[in-house]
C-alpha cells in the first residue's frame, strides 16, 4: 500500500488508487506509473463515504456504425492520469481537497446475453446510487444513458431535466424493445424519465423524426452564439429542475474527437465544450456521463483526453458546490 513520506531518499509513493488512506487530495505519483483509476481516485466497491462514484460501462452492442466503445472507459481512465498533481484548471484549487470521489470499477455485462444488458446497467447503477453518491459514468455507447436514467429517477423519485451534448438527437422511433444508441431518448421521454420542456440538446447536426418538445441548439447556432451564450440559454431553460448531463463525444468536431463511432463535421471544439460546461455550476446537478469514445479510431488519444477533461470539469463543479455548502450527495 502506498504511503506518503517527507524523506527525499525514499521513492515517491505510487498506486494512490489502492491506498485507502488517500481519500482526499490530488495524487502526487508519476503520471506513467501506478494503478490506472480515473484521475487517480481510490478504488472502492462501497462508496458509502464518498460524494461521487465513478464507473465505466464498456458497452458497444447498440452502435449503428463503427464499434469500439467497449474500450472507452479504459482509455478515458488512462488519459486522465496526466491531469493529476496540479490544481485543476480553471478552478485553481485542489478539487479533491473536500470532494471524495471513488472509482468503483466497471459495469459487468454479459456479451452473450445482449437482452439482459439494460437491466444489468440499471441494477448496477442503482446499487451505486443506493449509497447516496452521485454517479459519473465513462462510456461506452450512448444507450447506457437510458438505464442509468431509470435508476437515477427511481432514486430521486422524480424525473430530471436532460442536458445533452450530441451531434444526434437520438429520438428515432422505438417500440420499447430496441437496444439502440439512437432511440434511448425516445424511450426516456415515453417512460417519463426526463422533463421534455426543461431538457435541451446542444450541438445537434442531424435530423430525427421527433424532438418530443426538447429544445435544440444546433451546431451552426452553437458557433454563432458562442459557449457563454449557449450556457446562459441552458440555465434559463432548465431553471431549478434537477439535471442530468450527458455528453456524447461526437458533439465535438471530428478534428477534436476522431475516436468515435458516428462522427459528424461541423461540431464544437473541446475548448468550446469545456467553457460551456464550466457555467453549469448554478444547476441542480444530479449526474453525468461522457460516452461514445472509441479508441480504435482515436489519434494520439485526443478523444479520450477530451472526455477525461470533461469528467474533471464536472467534478470541479461539484467541488465548488461542496465548498459553498451546497448538497452534493443524492
Amino acid at each position: 500500500m502506498a504511503q506518503s513520506t517527507d524523506n527525499p531518499l525514499r521513492p515517491r509513493p505510487i498506486d494512490d488508487a489502492l491506498d485507502a488512506g488517500r481519500r482526499f487530495g490530488e495524487s502526487t505519483e508519476a503520471n506513467y506509473a501506478g494503478a490506472v483509476s480515473f484521475l487517480r481516485r481510490q478504488y472502492a466497491l462501497d462508496p458509502t463515504s464518498f460524494d461521487v462514484a465513478v464507473w465505466g460501462a464498456p458497452l458497444d452492442t447498440s452502435v449503428s456504425n463503427r464499434p469500439g466503445t467497449r474500450f472507452g472507459p479504459r482509455a478515458i481512465r488512462e488519459a486522465s492520469t496526466i491531469m493529476c498533481g496540479d490544481p485543476a484548471y480553471p478552478f485553481g484549487f485542489d478539487i479533491f481537497e473536500d470532494l471524495a470521489v471513488a472509482d468503483t470499477g466497471d459495469c459487468a455485462l454479459d456479451y452473450g446475453h445482449i437482452d439482459r444488458i439494460p437491466a444489468a446497467i440499471e441494477a448496477q447503477a442503482a446499487a451505486r446510487l443506493s449509497f447516496g453518491a452521485q454517479l459519473v459514468t465513462l462510456g461506452g455507447d450512448h444507450f447506457l444513458t437510458y438505464p442509468i436514467l431509470k435508476a437515477l429517477v427511481a432514486k430521486l423519485g422524480r424525473p430530471v431535466a436532460l442536458v445533452q451534448f450530441d451531434a444526434h438527437q437520438d429520438t428515432w422511433d422505438d417500440d420499447g424493445s430496441r437496444i439502440d444508441h439512437g432511440t434511448m431518448i425516445t424511450r426516456a421521454v415515453r417512460d417519463g424519465l426526463i422533463i421534455p420542456e426543461r431538457s435541451i440538446q446542444i450541438g445537434i447536426r442531424t435530423h430525427a423524426p421527433q424532438d418530443y418538445g426538447i429544445a435544440i441548439v444546433d451546431g451552426f447556432l452553437c458557433d454563432e452564439m458562442g459557449p457563454m451564450a449557449v450556457a446562459s440559454r441552458v440555465l434559463g431553460h432548465v431553471e431549478d429542475a434537477p439535471v442530468y448531463v450527458s455528453f456524447d463525444i461526437d458533439c465535438l468536431d471530428p478534428a477534436y474527437a476522431p475516436g468515435t463511432g458516428t462522427p459528424v463535421s461541423g461540431g464544437v471544439s473541446s475548448a468550446w465544450a469545456l467553457q460551456c460546461l464550466r457555467r453549469f455550476g448554478a444547476l441542480d446537478l444530479k449526474g453525468f456521463d461522457v460516452v461514445e469514445v472509441s479508441p480504435p479510431y482515436d489519434h494520439a488519444g485526443v478523444t479520450a483526453l477530451a472526455a477525461a477533461h470533461l469528467g474533471q470539469m464536472y467534478l470541479g463543479l461539484l467541488a465548488e458546490r461542496k465548498r459553498a455548502g451546497r448538497a452534493i450527495k443524492l
